[in-house]
């Protein structure tokens, strides 16, 4: 049925949706968190996400509960480096958060706008509007006075991070440029990330030296009831930030993800000065992630601007049935 349709016969869905992203989206950092704060693998536990992903759909297909084409070679080649560059993203993520407290990790990730916009230019985009450009510099100027604020710097975390940014970067522009997701539903886009992924965080996994003690210290793990439970809510949590996130922008669109994706960033922000613990308190640091998350919102809000200012396409009859 038609995203559309379904929203306006279910008018509280589009709200629905935008809030379960930004709920599934703010839980996952904490869990994710969590768990490494016990299991310091995070190259085993992105792999563990991904198996679990793929052999849900996997079985939903068997069982018909779902419905999706069958694996195609020709797609799956398209989808490679879009799948490579997403999962290297995730991976130095988890990685950075075995160092970085949350609310540095949030202040961190925000500088991703910032490395688009600079992409963009370099690749013949051109310029952005002045709001736009003047809300990304003011994000990432709030991220070098947080910075300086930071008693628990750490090193490694920071160099992870600011590497997801690069890798999330590359996979935004390759999937703005590619079109790789045309004609697939989110299901199957799922699926094809998640086969993709195996292969190549098995390797990562080996080269990095994780295996074979990530395996024998899950095991060891597995026993303690309160670990076990946080890695099964990490396997869950995974499906469910992908679903919730694809649902977001199909009922309502990519700029409602971006921008409760900004304000769920807040709320972390907040959250994590208070739960897991790792915050230093520090004037600099304080007022450097104010100024970050207001950069965010600004952000967002030039953004949404910017969206409303552009003369809607109309879609003819042909077009929608294609669609």
């Amino acid at each position: 049925m038609d995203p559309v349709i379904v929203a306006e016969t279910v008018p509280y869905l589009s709200l629905f949706s935008a809030i379960s992203y930004g709920i599934a989206s703010m839980v996952m950092v904490f869990i994710n968190k969590a768990v490494l704060m016990q299991y310091s693998h995070s190259m085993t536990l992105l792999f563990l996400q991904q198996l679990a992903t793929t052999l849900l759909i996997h079985f939903a297909l068997v069982m018909g509960y779902v419905k999706a084409k069958e694996l195609n070679l020709a797609t799956a080649k398209k989808l490679f480096p879009v799948s490579l560059f997403y999962n290297a993203n995730v991976a130095f993520a988890l990685a950075s958060l075995k160092g970085v407290n949350i609310p540095m990790y949030i202040a961190l990730k925000r500088l991703t706008p910032l490395a688009v916009l600079v992409a963009g230019f370099f690749s013949g985009k051109g310029k952005p509007p002045t709001q736009v450009s003047l809300a990304v510099l003011f994000t990432a100027f709030g991220v070098i006075i947080a910075a300086l604020g930071d008693f628990s710097f750490d090193l490694f975390g920071y160099t992870m991070a600011l590497t997801s940014v690069f890798f999330q970067t590359m996979y935004l522009v390759l999937v703005e440029k590619s079109g790789a997701e045309d004609g697939l539903s989110s299901v199957e886009l799922m699926f094809y990330n998640g086969f993709l992924s195996l292969p190549f965080l098995l390797f990562l996994i080996i080269a990095t030296g994780e295996f074979p003690n990530s395996v024998y210290l899950l095991f060891d793990k597995a026993i303690s009831f309160s670990f076990l439970t946080v890695l099964i809510l990490s396997l869950v949590m995974g499906i469910v930030l992908n679903f919730t996130m694809f649902l977001c922008t199909i009922v309502n669109s990519a700029l409602t993800t971006t921008i409760v994706g900004v304000l769920k960033g807040v709320g972390s922000t907040t959250l994590g000065f208070i739960l897991l613990g790792g915050v230093q308190v520090h004037a600099l640091n304080v007022t450097g992630l104010v100024i970050n998350t207001a950069g965010g919102v600004w952000y967002s809000y030039a953004k949404y601007q910017q969206k409303k200012s552009k003369p809607k396409k109309v879609i003819t009859d042909e077009e929608a049935h294609h669609k």
